[in-house]
């Protein structure tokens, strides 16, 4: 029988955040790591970017958190600052309908405004692991009572070489706190923490192949220059009937310059952005599913979960930062069995990255013919 989040024995009210964030059914990785995340125990889950794994240790390692300690409970570890924001925000979404408090303390950011929100004792601590080992040296970041850490990225992270830092951090914990690694793969780093600091950690393993390529047609369009885009989508849209499409940027100031321009050329065209209140995300998905929206912009943080039955085109305009998000973006659920088309906006800057996608995935990515509105309808 398939999972449903109902199944997976999530807190009330943990569990309507996830729905108000636009879950609808758990990915492999929710299915399988968040009924262990929530009965406390240690867990090494090895799955690619873009099966889910963000949703799958918030939405577990909050159904963990007693809202009524003042405490600081769960301590999130992530590589970089950008990774850390994007944890952030999918925390307070999944946590809306509790009273969890979350900060951020990364690098690069005040350590003032840092030791300030440490001292309120929030529930929730996502820091980068310099930060935190500072913090924690500092007495700023009280580890007495933290239950739960979560390395996310961990190969990523060890590979940058935070081994020693991230010992230390896990060194500073209570010897019964339980620790979950979220890595795509397992190098010896990883697997010296699995010995060193768990307890029989439980393992999952989620194969790379929740999405697939087939059956999708890929296409590039060299535009040479990036200022030169918007009027080859122009020129685009008139010449195939489109029903409806997604064009991914990798910046919110580019989709909403996208969005001025092309409202004020009359497109039917909607954003969603991570800053946008889940209440407009929603009815603009609504609007999208609905088809009263024909074109819609969209950032990678909600690349993840936005399956329209009906879409037929998806628009790269930006190549995805993270050749692992490519799949994501273009991807198809197999079950779904769809036919559709890609098309990749690049510069001659790209055409390296977009081989190497091309070699990753081992799919091919063709120039885009003259005939491609005949391939669309």
């Amino acid at each position: 029988m398939e999972a449903t989040f109902d199944s997976l024995n999530i807190k009330d009210e943990i569990l309507r955040g996830v729905y108000s964030y636009g879950f609808e059914k758990p990915s492999q990785i929710q299915a399988q790591s968040i009924p262990h995340l929530i009965s406390g125990k240690d867990i090494v889950a090895q799955a690619q970017s873009g099966t889910g794994k963000t949703g799958a240790f918030t939405i577990g390692s909050l159904s963990r958190i007693v809202e009524d300690e003042k405490s600081t409970q769960l301590l999130l570890l992530t590589p970089t600052r950008e990774l850390a924001d994007q944890i952030y925000q999918v925390v307070k979404e999944i946590s809306r309908y509790t009273k969890i408090n979350c900060v951020m303390c990364v690098g690069g950011t005040n350590v003032g405004i840092c030791r300030d929100d440490l001292s309120k004792n929030p529930h929730v601590v996502i820091a980068t692991p310099g930060r935190a080992i500072d913090m924690i040296e500092k007495r700023y970041l009280q580890t007495a009572s933290i239950k739960m850490a979560i390395l996310d990225e961990a190969d990523e992270m060890l590979s940058q070489g935070f081994l020693e830092p991230i010992q230390t951090i896990l060194r500073s914990l209570p010897k019964n706190a339980q620790i979950g690694l979220f890595s795509a793969t397992l190098p010896e780093e990883v697997l010296s923490l699995t010995t060193h600091f768990m307890n029989d950690p439980i393992n999952v393993l989620v194969k790379h192949e929740e999405l697939t390529l087939e059956g999708i047609q890929q296409y590039y369009v060299n535009v040479k220059r990036n200022e030169w885009k918007y009027d080859v989508i122009v020129d685009l849209y008139d010449t195939i009937n489109v029903n409806q499409c997604i064009i991914y940027l990798n910046s919110k100031n580019r989709i909403l310059s996208y969005y001025q321009a092309l409202c004020e050329n009359n497109f039917p065209v909607e954003y969603i952005t991570s800053d946008r209140p889940t209440s407009e995300r929603k009815e603009v998905m609504e609007k999208f599913r609905s088809g009263q929206i024909r074109i819609l912009l969209s950032t990678d943080l909600l690349a993840r979960g936005i399956d329209v039955q009906q879409l037929s085109l998806v628009i790269n305009m930006d190549l995805p930062r993270e050749k692992e998000t490519y799949i994501h973006r273009i991807g198809r659920s197999g079950r779904y069995g769809r036919k559709g088309v890609a098309i990749n906006m690049i510069t001659d800057r790209d055409i390296e990255y977009l081989k190497h996608i091309e070699s990753f995935y081992d799919t091919q990515i063709m120039e885009m013919p003259a005939n491609i509105g005949e391939l669309i309808s």
